[in-house]
């Protein structure tokens, strides 16, 4: 008897804790724009599901699939990397219980609950007491409230809150010897591998010293190395082992084809200094975030091919009304960060144009000339562009 009657209270508990997260989401959902209305006899659980599939089938697929909204405090991508507190907490809760995590992310609150009713999540990831599971799900409820622990919280939040773009490099000068047009050490190899990738030598310098300053040895906090401060994932795509993304040139060599593939990703753009600022902020944001900024351009009814156009809504993919926008596949993103990396490596690009020649090895300068100014001759350099060298 004394057990039947705590097998009921257990019960009574977990429907009113449903009942409860239920009654958050369904206020969450009035609060989200353009929301999908649950039909009024449509319940949160189907009796139709087949059989259960509760902590032990999941365990047993060797897959967890969280649903949550994109956001800075949610999740999103950051160079091909998971961000955001609530897939920090789901990470480790599913490391917890020996899975993988699976994100899948909705346009609002009210999509969240349909896809949790069908199955097609196993719980909700939002910031409320706890996690919303359904109520097939007891077992699995329990592992989330036996896991969620102040402490453990607070932890992951602290490192989530700690979490910068800074990168751990010895900056070297941005030019290494301006009167002879030497770059850096590594202008030869940019040299090299620029030409099989169909790009200004002196545009992959510019965006060397922006990722790494020149420090072959620069790591950052998300875990991207070198020069051109690779992502493992990117570093694996481009085939480059796991004990050469140091190597200079591996990684130059590894970062020019990625970002001619890139480049590759914005066809229809013809104008090749236009599709340079595109190629850049792909490699930085990632394609699918670059192409959402083109998507919301299209719809203001700028022009989508010209960056100008575009960066203002790169900026604008860190705001809830742009991420949340219906016809945005990839949410929140940091915009800022990626408009600045494309403006600052550009205006390094044209520097180094006017100081680099862009066929010689830098080892003598471009020869001076003099003209008359003020009725005074005085020197001056030419430009890459005027300079022919001598027979």
């Amino acid at each position: 008897m004394k057990m039947l009657i705590f097998n009921t209270v257990g019960l009574q508990i977990r429907q009113n804790k449903w009942q409860w997260g239920f009654f958050l989401l369904l206020l969450l959902a009035a609060c989200t724009a353009k929301q999908e209305k649950l039909p009024p006899s449509s319940p949160i659980w189907s009796e139709a599901d087949e059989g259960p599939y509760d902590l032990h089938e999941i365990q047993s697929s060797g897959t967890i699939i969280a649903g949550t909204l994109s956001g800075p405090d949610t999740y999103y991508e950051y160079h091909g990397k998971g961000m955001g507190l609530q897939f920090l907490l789901a990470e480790a809760f599913a490391q917890s219980i020996g899975v993988v995590l699976q994100m899948e992310i909705s346009p609002d609150t009210t999509s969240l609950l349909h896809k949790l009713e069908r199955g097609e999540i196993d719980f909700i990831a939002l910031e409320m007491p706890t996690w919303q599971t359904r109520p097939d799900e007891p077992l699995l409820s329990e592992a989330i409230a036996e896991w969620w622990k102040p402490e453990r919280i607070r932890q992951i939040q602290s490192s989530a809150s700690s979490t910068t773009v800074t990168v751990r490099r010895h900056m070297r000068p941005v030019m290494q010897d301006a009167a002879h047009g030497i770059i850096s050490a590594y202008d030869d190899l940019f040299r090299q591998y620029s030409s099989s990738a169909g790009l200004d030598w002196r545009l992959l310098a510019a965006q060397c010293y922006q990722e790494s300053g020149f420090d072959p040895q620069a790591i950052s906090s998300m875990g991207a190395q070198g020069l051109m401060q690779l992502m493992p994932s990117t570093a694996d795509a481009m085939g480059v082992p796991a004990d050469k993304r140091f190597d200079p040139e591996q990684n130059i060599a590894a970062a020019a084809r990625y970002l001619r593939k890139v480049s590759q990703s914005f066809p229809d753009i013809k104008d090749g200094n236009e599709r340079i600022c595109f190629a850049l902020a792909a490699y930085n944001g990632g394609v699918g975030h670059v192409q959402d900024a083109q998507t919301l351009a299209r719809k203001a009814g700028r022009d989508h091919q010209r960056w100008q156009e575009v960066s203002p809504y790169i900026l604008l993919l860190s705001e809830p009304r742009y991420y949340r926008d219906p016809d945005v596949r990839h949410g929140y993103m940091r915009g800022s960060e990626t408009e600045a990396y494309v403006r600052l490596i550009m205006e390094r690009w044209q520097q180094y144009r006017g100081s680099a020649r862009s066929f010689s090895s830098g080892s003598t300068p471009a020869p001076a000339r003099r003209s008359l100014q003020d009725g005074e001759y005085k020197s001056s350099v030419k430009s890459p562009e005027e300079w022919v060298p001598e027979e």
